[in-house]
């Protein structure tokens, strides 16, 4: 088994609680790190044995276009989940961040994180 990381893919989208973010939109950044058998992939030294990456990048990417979550929890669970629906892996982690949250404060980001496993339901 091994890790694939796609590290801070960034995407602005349509996401959150209060009406304005919905409206106008925010940068987001996201962390995958995908486990899988990289054993035939190393063999054959081929793409179609492998996890494609840019067709991982391009389903997250398409779910940020494609809805509009209120909750950072559910959009990180849509994504995990379609992760492993459409591709060959162990367990997905994510990590979705917004770096600008509408609060009261300073802070650099707020940041969720959750696993799914493919044995999960």
């Amino acid at each position: 088994m091994g890790v694939i990381r796609l590290n801070n893919m960034i995407f602005y989208a349509h996401h959150g609680y209060y009406q304005a973010e919905r409206e106008l939109g925010q940068k987001f950044q996201v962390d995958l790190e995908l486990e899988c058998d990289f054993s035939k992939a190393i063999e054959s030294d081929n793409l179609q044995d492998a996890i494609n990456f840019e067709a991982v990048y391009h389903k997250v990417s398409d779910i940020f276009n494609s809805y509009k979550f209120t909750l950072l929890e559910t959009l990180a669970d849509r994504i995990a989940r379609e992760i492993l629906k459409n591709f060959q892996v162990e367990s997905c982690k994510i990590r979705v961040r917004k770096p600008q949250v509408p609060l009261n404060g300073f802070l650099d980001n707020v940041e969720i994180e959750l696993v799914r496993r493919r044995s999960e339901p």
